[in-house]
């Protein structure tokens, strides 16, 4: 069977990605989120330090994050990464490109008319890009149209 994380950041991004709970019938997932006071965080298997960009120690943390994340992605061994964003998520998706795994990115609901940071520099690398919006095919030409994960 194979084996999925789900990783995003804490509130709306985790909203999100928890709807796909659903692959468990089919799959082996488990979750990765920023530890919050949300109650839906809980659902998470493992919890990372929360990232704002603006903080000054922001590259610290992100460090932090990183050699979590290693430990995570030996321990589990996905087969493939699925991500809502946000910046927490980057070091896992660079493991997952560096070791050959697939990456699946859903772009954020909540981005209409313009592209998430996040969003910008993995639709480079991603192996599925999917926007929930058909006006985002302008920033991501080739991202998959699926319409909305509500």
């Amino acid at each position: 069977m194979l084996k999925l994380c789900l990783i995003s950041s804490s509130g709306g991004h985790f909203e999100q990605l928890y709807r796909l709970k659903v692959l468990k019938e089919n799959y082996s997932i488990f979750f990765v989120t920023e530890k919050t006071k949300y109650v839906a965080d809980s659902h998470a298997k493992y919890l990372i330090k929360q990232v704002n960009r603006e903080d000054k120690f922001v590259l610290f943390y992100l460090l932090n994050i990183l050699f979590k994340s290693i430990y995570i992605f030996f321990k589990e061994k996905p087969d493939a990464i699925i991500s809502t964003g946000a910046l927490c998520t980057i070091p896992m998706l660079l493991l997952a490109r560096i070791f050959r795994k697939k990456i699946i990115y859903i772009e954020s609901f909540a981005k209409i008319k313009s592209p998430t940071l996040t969003g910008k520099f993995v639709y480079k690398f991603a192996d599925v890009f999917i926007i929930q919006w058909k006006e985002m095919k302008k920033f991501y030409p080739n991202a998959v149209y699926l319409g909305s994960i509500y």
